[in-house]
């Protein structure tokens, strides 16, 4: 569609540096709730859910339907949960699955809840102008819904987490709150299309190089593990190339390190749950192996932690 809509754009160099050839975006009166929803009922229908038993809902998006009310809550409405169910969203972006993990985690381990609900969704489109060839050709729309519940084998352990304000002007809206526009935070540099949204890629790679394997070490050396004991390394799918100079600056093979973004894009808090269940579905995930899971991006955010697959049991 976009190469019929502007043949001038080089769409393989694009795919090439990007590694996506293909998004999903959300029609124009489809928001983040319609998508969590949707993904929720469908949790619900293969994994033979009942709402009924959830006890909490989290949502994990930075594109809510309002600014309020909380948008969590219209969902624990549309969904059919009980009223007890206690209901938030976090607004974290591309590290946020790995923060919402932790929010469950910690929900459970204090006795509060359960069963949780994780929900991520994005509509990152509705902030891009079509003619923005930097940002169309790299975010997707999408949802995932994940449930975390109490268990007597630990899958989730070793949470570290990291952020750094100073970037945040690497990837921002900078309109639609309530701070006045000529009092917004400034883009790292002048911006080059229409788009709400502003992205300094080449600044988030270098952030992202340097943050990310000082992350993994750290979980590693706290957990008194090494590099051999991890099967997989899952990490937030934002770009090929960012992905790529990783693999290559951890010294990391491909089979360790999947990239799985040709045909969704980059859709920000929901890349590393996709991830999962497309590894899944392959087979390509052992229940017996422990994986690490590493989440970063916008604020500038990151997080990581270690994880085994208990659905596989």
């Amino acid at each position: 569609m976009l190469q019929e809509q502007f043949p001038r754009w080089d769409l393989a160099l694009i795919e090439e540096k990007t590694g996506i050839r293909q998004r999903h975006i959300a029609e124009p009166q489809e928001t983040a709730s319609d998508l969590a929803v949707k993904a929720a009922q469908k949790l619900f229908e293969t994994e033979s859910i009942q709402p009924e038993s959830i006890d909490f809902l989290l949502l994990c998006t930075q594109t809510p339907d309002y600014p309020l009310p909380t948008t969590a809550c219209l969902i624990q409405d549309r969904l059919g949960l009980k009223t007890g169910c206690g209901a938030m969203d976090f607004n974290l972006g591309c590290s946020g699955y790995v923060y919402g993990l932790a929010l469950a985690d910690g929900l459970i381990q204090s006795g509060v809840a359960k069963n949780i609900l994780l929900l991520t969704a994005e509509t990152y489109s509705k902030y891009i102008d079509e003619d923005d060839r930097s940002l169309r050709t790299i975010f997707g729309d999408g949802a995932a819904a994940t449930l975390v519940n109490s268990s007597n084998r630990q899958t989730l352990r070793g949470f570290q987490f990291g952020s750094d304000g100073s970037g945040g002007d690497m990837l921002l809206v900078a309109d639609g709150g309530q701070r006045a526009a000529e009092h917004a935070i400034r883009p790292r540099h002048r911006k080059r299309w229409k788009s709400r949204l502003y992205m300094d890629g080449p600044s988030l790679i270098n952030f992202t190089v340097d943050a990310i394997p000082q992350l993994v070490s750290e979980i590693l050396t706290a957990n008194q593990m090494a590099d051999a004991d991890i099967d997989k390394y899952l990490m937030h799918q934002a770009t090929w190339k960012m992905l790529d100079q990783l693999r290559t600056k951890m010294e990391i093979s491909p089979e360790r390190l999947p990239i799985d973004l040709a045909d969704i894009g980059n859709t920000v808090s929901c890349t590393l749950p996709i991830l999962i269940d497309r590894l899944r579905k392959r087979g390509e995930i052992d229940a017996a192996s422990v994986n690490m899971l590493v989440g970063f991006g916008v604020g500038l955010s990151w997080a990581g932690c270690l994880w085994q697959d208990q659905h596989l049991q």
